[in-house]
């Protein structure tokens, strides 16, 4: 096996997709070649100085959580321009990439993980990165006007405090990547494989996700299905919501059309 390497990491490595993860997604949709034909695997195995060619337009961003991130702020209609922003779970960097293009003044980046964050975004001084720390334990000394989250193997009402206490300010606008694989409860997600397809369980935790937000000061402005599938196929959903704001003043979030729309993208 020497000389050879896995297919995302060499995709990487020679610099034709930022992120494994957005590697493996072109693999599936079937834009990579190898010696001019279609991968069928990012697992395999690829000599080092073999043709490898993606087709069709470079991505956005690192990530595909960039996409997820970009649809959010457009549909809640959430201005970032001139903001400092708080993204929680910042991983590769997708949602950090997406604010950055969209116009923030600078982004905190932090992830419980090391070494994840795409070296673009490393580079960049607008960048300020917060690496090995939980969410739960982080407290920055000047809460910021908006915060953004992707987290996982955590639920959002065991990360609420940190999200929507003092890192928060005031009419804060909060968008938040639902993962209903880490919300709905660990014997629900086995029986899944790891998937949650019942339209039910995602209607419920879109509820208990809300009590739990509500229940720390913010206000539901809206919610959505993700454009885009999650991990292994999850349907995902974006919550806005308003930092240390009377729930009295949110609108009527439809959860039910909701769950209809998310319906409809995987069938």
């Amino acid at each position: 096996m020497t000389g050879r390497r896995r297919l995302d990491a060499e995709l990487v490595r020679r610099g034709l997709v930022p992120s494994r993860e957005l590697a493996r997604t072109f693999v599936a949709d079937g834009r990579v070649l190898v010696a001019g034909a279609p991968a069928d695997k990012a697992s395999r195995l690829v000599a080092v100085g073999e043709a490898l060619e993606v087709t069709g337009p470079p991505p956005p961003f690192v990530s595909r959580g960039g996409a997820k991130l970009d649809a959010a702020l457009d549909h809640f209609a959430v201005d970032v321009s001139g903001h400092h922003v708080l993204d929680a779970g910042a991983s590769t960097g997708g949602f950090t990439d997406c604010l950055l293009q969209r116009g923030a003044a600078g982004v905190t980046a932090l992830d419980v993980g090391y070494g994840q964050l795409h070296e673009r975004l490393r580079a960049d001084p607008r960048v300020h990165q917060v690496e090995r720390t939980n969410v739960r334990h982080f407290a920055a000394a000047t809460p910021f006007a908006v915060v953004v989250a992707d987290l996982s193997f955590i639920s959002l009402a065991t990360a609420a405090p940190a999200l929507l206490g003092p890192n928060a300010a005031t009419g804060a606008d909060v968008v938040v990547l639902v993962k209903p694989q880490f919300e709905a409860g660990r014997a629900e997600a086995s029986r899944g494989r790891g998937v949650i397809r019942d339209p039910q369980v995602w209607r419920r935790v879109l509820e208990e996700v809300r009590g739990a937000l509500e229940g720390r000061g913010a206000a539901m402005m809206g919610a959505m299905v993700s454009p885009l599938v999650g991990a292994g196929g999850n349907v995902e959903f974006l919550a806005h919501l308003r930092a240390h704001t009377a729930s009295t003043e949110a609108p009527v979030v439809d959860l039910d059309a909701i769950v209809d729309a998310a319906r409809e993208l995987v069938d």
